[in-house]
């Protein structure tokens, strides 16, 4: 396979992010051409796919595949692969799960990516409820992959933080979802469960973020302009990859979103 690139992205909608200038000029479909990732999954595109063009189908060398919510203009993710999939699964088998369009998992020959939206539990305690159930239940299904042998990567928006460095304002969030006790502590039993955070491998500085809220403007500056962010979006390996990786990193120079994208690369033999 030799080396191999990937990028995750929650675009917070695919037909607003297709419109727009995303980097240097480019639109997001002249971005990805330029990228050139191997793969592409991207998060909450709110669409489904009788409301999209063929260039956001099916852009110029990639095939997609493609999870919609059963609601219109909600949650939903997309992998973008030039190479096709052995396998392509959307369902983890519970139905209030599988009806959000929460996931797209892709076997290739070395590894079985899962592009994953994770549930917000801000809304109120059935919902916070809903994603610790939903944290529960895909655990549980990818370490049944582990035990079968597969190499695992994880990739997507997790909707938490992990540690205080995480996030810039960490302790006035202890009681907020998104950094709650039991968010994280889940995020150390997948870590506990011989995964890898990619980023923190290679990064173990502060003030590293992914999502920056759109409505948090002081005196005319965003939240993102002034970096007050949170660091919920990840790439997770199993520990078999770790010698196939070499670069895990932040594209924050990619606009179009409240959140940025993320990028590692392998190398395999």
């Amino acid at each position: 396979m030799g080396e191999i690139t990937l990028i995750s992205w929650n675009v917070n909608g695919i037909r607003a992010v297709s419109k727009k200038v995303v980097h240097n000029n480019l639109k997001f479909n002249d971005w990805l051409y330029k990228a050139s990732p191997d793969v592409l999954c991207l998060q909450e595109t709110k669409a489904q796919i009788d409301q999209l063009t063929e260039k956001i189908i099916s852009p110029q060398g990639y095939k997609s595949y493609w999870h919609s919510a059963e609601r219109k203009g909600y949650s939903g993710v997309v992998t973008y692969s030039k190479t096709n999939p052995n396998r392509v699964n959307n369902n983890l088998g519970i139905k209030k799960f599988d009806s959000e369009g929460r996931v797209v998992e892709t076997e290739f020959d070395d590894f079985v990516l899962f592009n994953v939206y994770f549930p917000n539990g801000k809304m109120n305690k059935e919902r916070l409820q809903y994603k610790m159930d939903f944290y529960d239940t895909f655990l549980d299904y990818v370490m049944k992959l582990r035990k079968e042998g597969k190499s695992v990567i994880i990739c997507g928006d997790v909707n938490t933080a992990h540690t205080e460095i995480d996030l810039t304002h960490a302790k006035a969030n202890e009681n907020t979802s998104g950094f709650l006790k039991e968010e994280r502590e889940w995020i150390d039993k997948l870590l506990k469960n011989g995964f890898i955070d990619t980023f923190r491998h290679f990064n173990k500085e502060s003030e590293n973020y992914t999502w920056w809220s759109a409505r948090a403007i002081v005196k005319g500056v965003t939240a993102r302009e002034r970096n007050v962010g949170w660091r919920i979006d990840y790439f997770f390996i199993s520990d078999d990859l770790l010698d196939n990786l070499i670069e895990s990193k932040t594209m924050n120079e990619v606009m179009g979103s409240d959140h940025c994208p993320l990028l590692i690369k392998l190398k395999f033999k």
